[in-house]
């Protein structure tokens, strides 16, 4: 079963809630804001397989303890049950806006190996993330404030043409690793075309919706199978790979000539 923020269990809300008071302890003054964004604010989210996604903004940049301490609270606290990613940036990141985006700190569980292993990586991370155009366009439209500023007053208009670009980056990979992760992939190419079909930011959830609706009949059985394993603890189902290649060259033809068509 999926929810959203308002219909989450209080064992998800307590973990936010104190992620954002260690947060406001940690930052202090110079906190500015909290946000949630996919699929805990649109709705979709899966206490077995989905990730709590936040943006934290602050006044100005942090400086390399604060990031060590923040690197411990997050290795405590995600995946214990429910990982989290984050993103920590500052107001001069979004008012000076740069594609790829700026950011001070970034915790994922893809990087828990990285924050436990080498010393040095807090000032060897990554500086930019192209991803981040993706989280700030999904936080304008659909966004929730936990705590601090409206969204309106901290976050910029992403440009359009930096938004396709963030989400099609993860849209290539969707086609090169549908067969290892069908359920992840078949939605989130779903997500794409209808974004670059009607402009729509929606969640895996309701993009699986959509597809079985508006795709050729003869892929309603593969949705059907991954968003029911999306909505279970099924993470990956046995999905016949000619039907996965079908639905993925399908999608890739509609998206690149959408794409062309703009041009």
């Amino acid at each position: 079963m999926s929810y959203n923020w308002e219909t989450c269990s209080e064992e998800i809300r307590e973990l936010v809630y104190h992620l954002l008071d260690k947060t406001k302890e940690i930052v202090a003054e110079k906190l500015v804001g909290f946000y949630l964004h996919g699929s805990l604010a649109m709705g979709g989210f899966n206490p077995k397989n989905s990730d709590i996604d936040i943006l934290v903004v602050t006044a100005d940049s942090i400086s390399i303890e604060t990031k060590r301490i923040l690197a411990k609270l997050f290795l405590e606290c995600s995946n214990n049950p429910f990982p989290v990613e984050v993103s920590f940036l500052n107001e001069a990141h979004l008012k000076d806006w740069d594609y790829p985006t700026p950011f001070d700190f970034h915790y994922s569980e893809q990087w828990r190996n990285r924050y436990e292993e080498e010393t040095a990586f807090l000032k060897d991370m990554p500086k930019t993330d192209a991803d981040l155009a993706a989280h700030i366009t999904i936080t304008n439209h659909r966004g929730i404030v936990i705590w601090g500023r409206a969204i309106s007053e901290v976050f910029p208009i992403v440009p359009k043409t930096h938004y396709i670009s963030s989400i099609l980056s993860d849209f290539e990979d969707c086609v090169k690793n549908i067969v290892r992760d069908p359920v992840y992939c078949t939605l989130n190419l779903l997500r794409v075309y209808w974004y670059v079909k009607e402009g729509v930011i929606s969640s895996k959830q309701e993009a699986g919706d959509w597809g079985l609706t508006v795709l050729p009949k003869e892929f309603n059985s593969t949705i059907q199978q991954v968003v029911a394993a999306y909505a279970s603890e099924e993470q990956n189902p046995i999905v016949e790979s000619t039907h996965l290649f079908r639905i993925r060259d399908y999608l890739k033809r509609e998206v690149e000539e959408l794409l062309r068509t703009e041009v």
